[in-house]
Order: structure tokens, then sequence, then C-alpha cells
């Protein structure tokens, strides 16, 4: 990329103009990249939403329907309950994941011994597969917990949370925090870490105590770093599917069933056209939540 500096000379006043022009070899190196994602991503999408206003199962022939496939979708209560599980779980997950991982962050970047071991091994569960995590979960929640409340005569413990329609959610999300922790985490350590020090020594010679430190000068400073981690959390937390397929593979009953568990079960299951009329709908409500997030991170410089 070379600049190009011109000077304008209007009246009495000198101006310089700066313009950028791009070198063609830049094109070339985006090119495959280019290519890769259109054949990759955008090919498949484009073909999916054709599908969606046909009567396809995936293989063989079809006709158009129009829009059957969506107003069916909107009045199918399966669907509606898969997003009223979604969202709800999206949203009781940010807030925990948020809370948690802000508390360690304070902790983690505070003066204490051996805090650098300790954000490594706080990092270690980002690293493992979703799958593996709910299968090692799914052990715990079956066979551990419930051996252990029988040995302890605690009533509550000796039945599984996942054999429980009305509370098997909660195991999906205490086990997709464990996971979501430390990513949020490392983001609010940067966060944390960039306040300056002269801060909280000029609030301590004003008489402020720690509480008061949190409160009123590190989260208003990191304000921009919570909106962006709830914002991303959430849209990642909308496509879950591994955790749930390793811990209740959306039962018991459909009561776990995210959106993401509905449109592939109804691929397999020869519903490709309704599916890909429901996976429109939800690409169309990531891009909302995307458009929302750009609004609100605009004119923050927090990373």
């Amino acid at each position: 990329m070379s600049t190009t500096t011109t000077i304008v000379t209007s009246g009495d006043r000198t101006v310089r103009r700066s313009s950028r022009r791009v070198e063609p070899i830049y094109y070339l190196f985006l090119l495959p990249t280019l290519l890769l994602f259109t054949l990759a991503i955008t090919l498949p999408g484009v073909i999916g939403i054709f599908f969606s206003f046909t009567d396809s199962i995936g293989i063989g022939d079809w006709s158009f329907n129009g829009l059957t496939n969506y107003i069916a979708v909107f009045s199918d209560p399966a669907i509606l309950q898969s997003y009223l599980f979604t969202f709800g779980f999206s949203i009781a997950t940010v807030i925990v994941v948020n809370i948690v991982a802000f508390l360690l962050a304070v902790g983690l970047t505070s003066r204490i011994r051996f805090k650098t071991g300790l954000r490594t091994v706080f990092v270690i569960p980002m690293v493992i597969s979703g799958i593996i995590i709910a299968y090692v979960f799914n052990f715990l929640f079956s066979n551990s917990l419930p051996a252990a409340g029988a040995a302890t005569g605690i009533p509550w413990l000796e039945t599984s949370l996942l054999a429980n329609p009305d509370l098997a959610w909660v195991a999906i999300v205490i086990v997709t925090a464990w996971q979501a922790v430390p990513g949020t985490l490392l983001i609010y350590i940067a966060g944390l870490l960039s306040v300056p020090g002269e801060v909280y020594e000029a609030a301590s010679i004003d008489g402020a105590n720690k509480t008061q430190q949190l409160t009123r000068i590190t989260v208003p400073l990191v304000a921009g770093y919570v909106v962006i981690n709830i914002i991303l959390g959430f849209k990642g937390f909308l496509n879950a599917y591994d955790i749930i397929v390793g811990l209740t593979n959306g039962g018991p009953g459909t009561s776990t069933r995210s959106v993401a568990m509905t449109i592939i079960a109804g691929f397999n299951g020869g519903d490709y056209a309704y599916q890909m009329a429901n996976a429109t709908i939800f690409f169309i409500v990531a891009i909302l939540i995307s458009l929302l997030q750009l609004s609100m991170t605009r004119g923050r410089n927090a990373l």
C-alpha cells in the first residue's frame, strides 16, 4: 500500500491531501480466501435459502411452495419451544459466565501469589473439546453425584439433573459456563490491566475502600469489555449444540432441544426444505444481533 500526498493551493491556504493507493498484489492475496469463503459458505447459504421455498427433502424431485415452510415454522410448537429454550439458556449462561469471569479476573489481577499459574489453570477448559467435556459431566451428573447423594443421604442429589425436564437446563448452563468462562476471563483480564494504577492510588488517597474502587472505578472503566463479552457470548450460545448433545441429546423429551439441534435433526429426518426455512429465520436473527452489537460497540475503544 502506497501513500500519495497532494498539495492544493486555495487562495492564501495550502492544503495537504493524502490518498492511499492499494497495490494490485494485495487483491491477489485476497482472492484465494474470497474464493474459498464464497464456495464454502456463501454459495451453500444461497442454495439453502433457495430450497427453503420448495418442498425438497434433500434429494430427488422438488417443486416451489412459496412461503408455506415459513408459515409452518411460525406455527410449529416444537420449533417455538426450541427458540424459547435457546434464548432462555443463552441469557442465563451469559449472566453466569460474565459474573464468574469478572470476579475471577479481579482476583487474578490483584496482588496474589501464583496468579500467573492460576491464569493458566483457569484457561485449560477453553482448549478442551465441548463434546468431551459434555460426556465427562454426563457421567458425573448421571453416576457420581447420585452415588454421592445416596452415600450421604441427600435426597435431592440422588436423582440426576439430566433426567429432570424442569432442571436439565441448569446442568447445561453449568457445563457451558465451565467451558466459556476462560475466554471471557481473558478479555476481562485485558480490560482490568488497561486501567492505570494511578487511578486506584488517587482513589485510595481520597479514602475509597476496595469495594468502592471496584464499583465506582473498575466497573465503569471496563464497561466496554462487559458489553463486548455479553454480546459475543450471547451470539455464541445461540449456536449451542455439542454440549447439549453430549449431556441430554435434547431430552428429557424435547425440553432441552436447541434451535441448532432442531435444524440438524430435520436435515437427517427428511425435512430439508422445512428446516432450511427455520435456518434462514435463525440466520436473520443472528444478523439482527450482529447489527445490535455494532451499534452498541461503535465508538468504544475497549479492544
